[in-house]
Protein backbone atom coordinates (compact mmCIF):
# COMPACT_ATOMS: atom_id res chain seq x y z
CA UNK A 1 0.00 0.00 0.00
CA UNK A 2 1.37 3.55 -1.46
CA UNK A 3 0.33 6.41 1.10
CA UNK A 4 1.46 10.05 0.77
CA UNK A 5 1.48 12.77 3.13
CA UNK A 6 1.13 16.12 2.69
CA UNK A 7 2.37 18.00 5.43
CA UNK A 8 4.34 21.27 5.85
CA UNK A 9 5.78 20.58 9.72
CA UNK A 10 9.02 18.29 8.30
CA UNK A 11 9.42 16.58 11.42
CA UNK A 12 6.18 15.21 12.19
CA UNK A 13 5.62 14.58 8.15
CA UNK A 14 9.02 12.50 8.06
CA UNK A 15 7.79 10.70 12.16
CA UNK A 16 4.61 9.89 10.07
CA UNK A 17 6.57 8.08 7.28
CA UNK A 18 8.71 6.73 9.61
CA UNK A 19 5.43 4.58 11.55
CA UNK A 20 4.35 4.01 8.11
CA UNK A 21 7.25 2.13 6.94
CA UNK A 22 7.56 0.71 10.09
CA UNK A 23 4.09 -1.41 9.33
CA UNK A 24 4.59 -2.10 6.19
CA UNK A 25 3.68 0.34 4.37
CA UNK A 26 5.15 2.73 1.61
CA UNK A 27 5.03 6.11 2.42
CA UNK A 28 5.85 9.41 0.69
CA UNK A 29 6.16 12.79 1.99
CA UNK A 30 5.46 16.33 0.23
CA UNK A 31 5.84 19.85 2.40
CA UNK A 32 3.80 21.81 0.23
CA UNK A 33 -0.30 21.75 -0.76
CA UNK A 34 0.72 22.91 -4.73
CA UNK A 35 3.29 19.89 -4.83
CA UNK A 36 0.70 17.85 -2.67
CA UNK A 37 -2.03 18.23 -4.83
CA UNK A 38 -0.15 17.52 -7.90
CA UNK A 39 1.04 14.17 -6.57
CA UNK A 40 -2.47 13.08 -5.39
CA UNK A 41 -4.16 12.99 -8.49
CA UNK A 42 -1.72 10.43 -10.36
CA UNK A 43 -3.58 7.86 -8.92
CA UNK A 44 -0.71 6.13 -8.10
CA UNK A 45 -1.47 6.17 -3.85
CA UNK A 46 -3.86 4.51 -1.93
CA UNK A 47 -4.04 6.71 0.90
CA UNK A 48 -3.97 10.56 1.02
CA UNK A 49 -2.62 11.67 4.78
CA UNK A 50 -3.65 15.77 4.34
CA UNK A 51 -2.80 18.56 7.17
CA UNK A 52 -5.08 21.30 7.38
CA UNK A 53 -2.79 24.19 7.98
CA UNK A 54 -0.54 24.71 5.79
CA UNK A 55 0.60 28.00 3.97
CA UNK A 56 -0.34 28.58 0.33
CA UNK A 57 -2.51 25.98 -0.53
CA UNK A 58 -4.30 24.96 2.74
CA UNK A 59 -5.64 21.01 3.15
CA UNK A 60 -9.08 22.27 2.33
CA UNK A 61 -8.16 23.24 -1.07
CA UNK A 62 -6.10 20.37 -1.66
CA UNK A 63 -8.77 18.36 -0.71
CA UNK A 64 -10.94 19.95 -3.07
CA UNK A 65 -8.48 20.01 -6.19
CA UNK A 66 -8.14 16.41 -6.10
CA UNK A 67 -12.15 15.82 -5.33
CA UNK A 68 -12.54 18.00 -8.90
CA UNK A 69 -9.88 16.01 -10.56
CA UNK A 70 -12.38 12.96 -10.06
CA UNK A 71 -9.69 11.20 -7.68
CA UNK A 72 -11.55 8.95 -5.10
CA UNK A 73 -8.11 7.95 -3.16
CA UNK A 74 -9.00 8.27 0.28
CA UNK A 75 -8.44 10.90 2.53
CA UNK A 76 -7.43 11.29 6.28
CA UNK A 77 -7.29 14.63 7.02
CA UNK A 78 -4.87 16.16 9.87
CA UNK A 79 -5.63 18.87 11.86
CA UNK A 80 -5.02 20.87 15.59
CA UNK A 81 -8.23 22.42 14.95
CA UNK A 82 -10.89 20.78 16.60
CA UNK A 83 -14.25 22.50 16.48
CA UNK A 84 -17.35 21.00 14.60
CA UNK A 85 -17.50 23.73 11.84
CA UNK A 86 -13.64 22.82 10.62
CA UNK A 87 -14.64 19.09 10.85
CA UNK A 88 -17.65 19.27 8.45
CA UNK A 89 -15.29 22.14 6.38
CA UNK A 90 -12.99 19.29 6.25
CA UNK A 91 -15.43 16.91 5.05
CA UNK A 92 -17.26 18.84 2.43
CA UNK A 93 -14.22 19.75 0.99
CA UNK A 94 -13.65 15.30 0.16
CA UNK A 95 -11.92 14.16 3.89
CA UNK A 96 -13.63 10.54 4.17
CA UNK A 97 -12.03 11.05 7.42
CA UNK A 98 -10.59 14.00 10.45
CA UNK A 99 -8.61 13.48 12.98
CA UNK A 100 -7.25 16.49 15.23
CA UNK A 101 -3.55 16.36 16.57
CA UNK A 102 -2.13 15.74 18.79
CA UNK A 103 -3.30 11.76 18.11
CA UNK A 104 -2.05 8.44 19.50
CA UNK A 105 0.29 6.24 16.96
CA UNK A 106 -2.42 3.71 17.17
CA UNK A 107 -5.15 5.74 16.39
CA UNK A 108 -3.61 6.67 13.81
CA UNK A 109 -2.81 3.84 11.97
CA UNK A 110 -6.43 2.41 12.69
CA UNK A 111 -7.64 5.02 10.47
CA UNK A 112 -5.67 4.26 8.09
CA UNK A 113 -6.48 0.67 8.26
CA UNK A 114 -10.19 1.15 8.53
CA UNK A 115 -9.78 3.85 5.46
CA UNK A 116 -7.81 0.68 3.17
CA UNK A 117 -10.43 -1.77 4.42
CA UNK A 118 -13.28 0.41 3.15
CA UNK A 119 -12.18 1.38 -0.24
CA UNK A 120 -11.45 -3.06 -0.57
CA UNK A 121 -7.61 -2.54 -0.54
CA UNK A 122 -7.13 -3.98 2.68
CA UNK A 123 -6.77 -7.58 1.71
CA UNK A 124 -4.75 -10.88 2.78
CA UNK A 125 -4.11 -12.38 -0.80
CA UNK A 126 -4.27 -11.47 -4.43
CA UNK A 127 -5.39 -14.16 -7.05
CA UNK A 128 -5.55 -15.20 -10.38
CA UNK A 129 -6.25 -18.18 -12.53
CA UNK A 130 -4.56 -20.99 -10.41
CA UNK A 131 -2.05 -18.81 -8.62
CA UNK A 132 -2.32 -16.31 -5.46
CA UNK A 133 0.13 -14.00 -3.99
CA UNK A 134 -0.17 -13.67 -0.02
CA UNK A 135 0.24 -10.27 1.20
CA UNK A 136 1.81 -10.85 4.70
CA UNK A 137 4.58 -13.65 3.48
CA UNK A 138 5.56 -11.78 -0.26
CA UNK A 139 4.79 -15.53 -1.36
CA UNK A 140 3.75 -16.46 -4.50
CA UNK A 141 1.35 -19.89 -4.62
CA UNK A 142 0.09 -22.58 -7.00
CA UNK A 143 -1.01 -25.47 -5.42
CA UNK A 144 1.77 -27.27 -3.14
CA UNK A 145 4.45 -25.32 -4.74
CA UNK A 146 5.29 -21.64 -3.55
CA UNK A 147 8.30 -18.76 -3.57
CA UNK A 148 9.39 -16.04 -2.31
CA UNK A 149 9.04 -12.60 -4.04
CA UNK A 150 11.89 -9.77 -3.57
CA UNK A 151 10.11 -6.57 -2.31
CA UNK A 152 10.57 -5.12 -5.47
CA UNK A 153 8.90 -8.70 -7.36
CA UNK A 154 6.31 -8.16 -5.22
CA UNK A 155 5.19 -4.60 -5.57
CA UNK A 156 5.01 -5.41 -9.58
CA UNK A 157 3.56 -8.44 -8.97
CA UNK A 158 0.93 -7.12 -6.44
CA UNK A 159 -0.08 -3.98 -9.22
CA UNK A 160 -0.42 -6.44 -11.96
CA UNK A 161 -2.90 -8.70 -9.93
CA UNK A 162 -4.37 -6.13 -8.67
CA UNK A 163 -5.06 -4.89 -12.02
CA UNK A 164 -7.47 -7.71 -13.09
CA UNK A 165 -6.12 -8.61 -16.39
CA UNK A 166 -6.07 -5.05 -17.70
CA UNK A 167 -3.23 -3.78 -19.62
CA UNK A 168 -0.50 -1.61 -17.52
CA UNK A 169 1.95 0.73 -19.63
CA UNK A 170 5.81 0.20 -18.02
CA UNK A 171 5.34 4.44 -16.87
CA UNK A 172 1.99 3.50 -15.33
CA UNK A 173 4.29 0.82 -13.73
CA UNK A 174 7.14 2.50 -12.92
CA UNK A 175 5.08 5.51 -11.24
CA UNK A 176 3.26 2.73 -8.94
CA UNK A 177 5.80 0.87 -7.62
CA UNK A 178 9.17 3.24 -8.15
CA UNK A 179 7.47 6.02 -7.05
CA UNK A 180 7.11 9.71 -9.09
CA UNK A 181 10.34 10.87 -8.60
CA UNK A 182 12.37 8.22 -8.79
CA UNK A 183 15.13 7.85 -11.17
CA UNK A 184 14.49 4.17 -12.35
CA UNK A 185 13.62 3.82 -16.18
CA UNK A 186 11.27 1.50 -18.54
CA UNK A 187 14.52 -1.73 -18.36
CA UNK A 188 14.00 -1.73 -14.31
CA UNK A 189 10.17 -2.71 -15.21
CA UNK A 190 11.61 -5.00 -18.20
CA UNK A 191 13.82 -6.71 -15.97
CA UNK A 192 11.36 -7.65 -13.19
CA UNK A 193 9.06 -8.74 -15.45
CA UNK A 194 11.62 -11.15 -16.40
CA UNK A 195 12.32 -12.28 -12.70
CA UNK A 196 8.99 -12.87 -11.88
CA UNK A 197 7.87 -15.40 -15.35
CA UNK A 198 11.13 -17.62 -14.13
CA UNK A 199 9.33 -17.59 -10.56
CA UNK A 200 5.87 -18.24 -11.79
CA UNK A 201 6.88 -20.99 -14.12
CA UNK A 202 8.96 -22.90 -11.41
CA UNK A 203 6.06 -23.12 -9.03
CA UNK A 204 3.74 -24.32 -12.31
CA UNK A 205 1.88 -21.09 -12.61
CA UNK A 206 -0.74 -20.96 -15.39
CA UNK A 207 -0.54 -17.04 -15.04
CA UNK A 208 1.68 -15.68 -17.98
CA UNK A 209 2.60 -11.84 -18.10
CA UNK A 210 2.00 -10.65 -21.67
CA UNK A 211 3.51 -8.09 -22.96
CA UNK A 212 1.44 -5.49 -25.78
CA UNK A 213 3.71 -3.82 -28.05
CA UNK A 214 3.57 -0.12 -27.26
CA UNK A 215 1.11 -0.49 -24.68
CA UNK A 216 3.00 -2.61 -21.27
CA UNK A 217 1.71 -5.70 -19.46
CA UNK A 218 -1.16 -8.04 -18.79
CA UNK A 219 -2.42 -11.08 -16.97
CA UNK A 220 -3.81 -14.08 -18.40
CA UNK A 221 -4.32 -17.41 -17.73
CA UNK A 222 -3.43 -20.58 -20.11
CA UNK A 223 -5.35 -23.20 -18.29
CA UNK A 224 -4.81 -25.87 -15.55
CA UNK A 225 -1.67 -27.21 -14.15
Amino acid sequence: MKILIIEDERLLADSLRALLIQKGFEAECIYDGESGAEYAVLGVYDLLILDVMMPGLDGFEVARTVRARKCGTPILMLTARSGLEDRIQGLDAGADYYLTKPFDSRELLACVNALLRRQGRQVDELAFGNTSLDLSSCMLLCGEKSVRLSAREFDVMRYLLQSGGSVLSKETILAKVWGYDSSAVENHVEVYVGFLRKKLASIGSNIRIEARRRLGYHLEVDGPC
